[in-house]
């Protein structure tokens, strides 16, 4: 069986999200995201380069926890595919991120996790600790 995968896209927030709803009120999210660039020189160095920039879109519940959670400069990872459109007004091909997931970059931002807790029922006691072991006693 192999392993399923999707395009991922790493970068950071270029705006701030920006909510709408669909006529049938489905939520999106709609955001610019830049992607750094960098360039490897002959001696193994790199240099840093301009970010390029695009869109990204996120729907339903993605959009939702995307608005609630990233701001302006956030580093992200999300997976998703591209969607490529024709603008109606100018005829222009564009293309857009669609992100199915994203988080935040765990190598460039710094967060504390909050683990919910187990329902009581499911939860076991820890098992007892071992009895200290007696002092030797000599002959």
């Amino acid at each position: 069986m192999s392993i399923p995968t999707q395009m991922s896209l790493a970068g950071f927030i270029a705006s701030d999200p920006d909510l709408h709803f669909t006529s049938a009120g489905a939520e999106f999210v709609r955001v610019r995201v830049g992607v750094e660039q960098w360039r490897k020189e002959v001696d193994g160095s790199f240099t840093k380069l301009d970010p390029t920039f695009h869109d990204m879109v996120a729907f339903e519940s993605t959009a939702r926890e995307a608005y609630a959670r990233f701001r302006k400069g956030d580093s992200f990872i999300a997976s998703g595919y591209v969607h490529e459109y024709g603008n109606e007004r100018t005829g222009e091909i564009r293309e857009e991120f669609v992100a199915r997931k994203i988080g935040h970059n765990v190598n460039r931002t710094e967060y504390e996790v909050k683990r919910r807790r187990l329902a009581a029922a499911t939860e076991q006691p820890a098992p007892p600790s071992p009895a200290p072991p007696s002092p030797a006693v000599g002959i």
